[in-house]
């Protein structure tokens, strides 16, 4: 039998923001047999990936190479050749000082079919998150892109310093931190004006993002006092000027805050993406994952009488989730519902029952159990039959409430959260470390599976300094218990009004 051909698919993935990977380069990520990345690739593109993809490390960071050049060369070519899809990542873009043309050529040599998948180099977005426009018609139409890092083989520099410091467009050098001291001297020796404004942008388009400016005459000091490392580019020119006027990213209220997400993997991507775009670093330490029950025996006798239920209140995402997902399974459609009436806590609990085409007819102002109760103060519910799909580990408000208030209650297991462990090691690394601002609680159970994974004799230490926020009273309360000081809660117990919390904290410490 003939064996299939691969493919190499070479990919630039972007300046660090992984929101900045063109849709084609994501979709080859998620179809690749084989994903081989480097240094700059953004680590969250690789949970594109299939789970059954290899995924292999490859990335080039100051001078320590995990394969050389030629090893990565032959690496993609032999994958291909025995039939695999493969998607080659790239830092930027793959053909600006990326090496892609080289690999393309021993693709070509081999007989291996690929594709060039461009990215946003870091030439151009790195500034623009900084706030400096390389062209402006008021300043230059032109734009020259430069490696600040030749190969070190050379016997002489291909590059025309003359011509670079004689015109007077923006000069963008990539990779040239090392050489930024060479890179001043021969720009003003050429002739370029020592006052010429000067930025080096660090880790641009991520939350580690560093920006110091100057002119050719100060900037060696200023980016030594500074302490800026690679990776960096450096742009040369008068739009640097524009970036007080400009700057935006650098401006967002949670930027260069560290945040531990402690919420559960498959809930975090909402908070994740709001505290993102407002600036924040956020290092995902789930405390917890959810899972189904135990058995399903309850829910199933609770589905084979629904015809008996007139209300089905439901407390959470996940209680709708599991409990459609349990209905559907047994061969049930939305028909089942159609004479049932529905409370959620919560609009987006709310929102996930209308994904299933049920509008809630009961939805607090705020959103705890007890609202809840209060809402049904206003129904006749004395002998109506209520079904409670829920968490084994929910408090007992709404059913012992809504059972002194005549109702008959049935709460059915629907999901269980466990705690997750396999990560404490690093969690109290990047607390000894001091590199987390804030963390975030969401529930009671991340609270307390939270504190799990500190030493008890240690937990003071390893938070002093670091502000704890909590999505609403009931969590906090569960932190003082256990000895936590919470520094903000959360006025409407949203993941919105969690992050509007944590603004507003860290608006009043100013």
């Amino acid at each position: 039998m003939k064996q299939a051909k691969g493919k190499v698919y070479l990919i630039g993935a972007g300046p660090g923001d992984p929101g900045l990977i063109t849709v084609k380069g994501l979709s080859c990520i998620q179809n690749a047999d084989v994903v081989v990345y480097d240094y700059l690739a953004a680590p969250s593109l690789l949970t594109k990936a299939s789970p059954h993809a290899e995924i292999i490390y490859v990335g080039k960071k100051g001078g320590d190479h995990t394969l050389s050049q030629d090893k990565i060369n032959s690496l993609i070519a032999e994958k291909a050749k025995a039939g695999k899809t493969v998607a080659r990542l790239k830092g930027g873009d793959p053909f600006i000082f990326g090496r892609g043309g080289e690999e393309a050529e021993v693709l070509v040599r081999e007989g291996v079919a690929f594709e060039i998948v461009p990215g946003v180099t870091s030439a151009i977005a790195a500034p623009a998150y900084a706030g400096i426009p390389l062209t402006h018609r008021e300043f230059t139409s032109t734009l020259t892109l430069v490696t600040g890092h030749e190969d070190p083989g050379k016997d002489a520099s291909s590059i025309n310093w003359t011509c670079l410091a004689a015109g007077v467009g923006t000069l963008v050098f990539l990779m040239g931190v090392k050489n930024l001291p060479q890179i001043v001297h021969q720009l003003v020796l050429n002739g370029k004006s020592p006052q010429t404004p000067v930025a080096l942008v660090q880790w641009g388009t991520t939350a580690r993002q560093r920006t110091v400016t100057g002119t050719l005459e100060t900037i060696v000091d200023s980016v030594s006092e500074a302490k800026l490392s690679s990776p960096a580019i450096i742009v040369v020119g008068e739009v640097v000027t524009l970036r007080e006027k400009l700057k935006w990213f650098e401006n967002r209220p949670l930027f260069g805050k560290t945040v531990v997400v402690t919420r559960a993997r498959e809930q975090a991507s909402d908070l994740v993406k709001a505290l993102t775009d407002l600036g924040a670093n956020c290092l995902e330490f789930p405390t917890i994952q959810v899972g189904p029950p135990d058995s399903w025996s309850a829910l199933d006798a609770a589905l084979d009488c629904l015809s008996s239920y007139e209300w089905v209140v439901f407390t959470s995402v996940n209680g709708v989730k599991f409990f459609f997902e349990r209905l559907f399974a047994r061969g049930l459609d939305i028909r089942a519902m159609g004479h049932i009436r529905t409370a959620s806590i919560g609009p987006v609990t709310a929102q996930h029952l209308r994904r299933f085409g049920l509008n809630s007819d009961i939805i607090p102002e705020s959103y705890r159990a007890e609202s809840v109760v209060g809402a049904f103060k206003t129904e006749s519910i004395k002998g109506s039959k209520i079904l409670l799909p829920r968490a084994k580990e929910a408090r007992q408000v709404l059913p012992i409430e809504l059972s002194k208030m005549g109702a008959i209650v049935d709460e059915v297991t629907v999901y269980c959260t466990q705690q997750v462990l396999g990560h404490a090691d690093a969690l109290i690394q990047i607390l000894e470390d001091r590199q987390v601002d804030l963390v975030t609680f969401t529930s009671s159970s991340t609270v307390s599976n939270f504190m799990a994974l500190l030493p008890s004799d240690r937990a003071g230490d390893l938070l002093k300094d670091v502000t704890l926020a909590s999505i609403g009273p009931i969590t906090t309360n569960t932190a003082v218990e256990l000895g936590l000081e919470i520094h903000t809660t959360a006025q409407i117990y949203t993941i919105p009004g969690l992050c509007e919390a944590i603004i507003g904290f860290y608006r009043a410490d100013v």
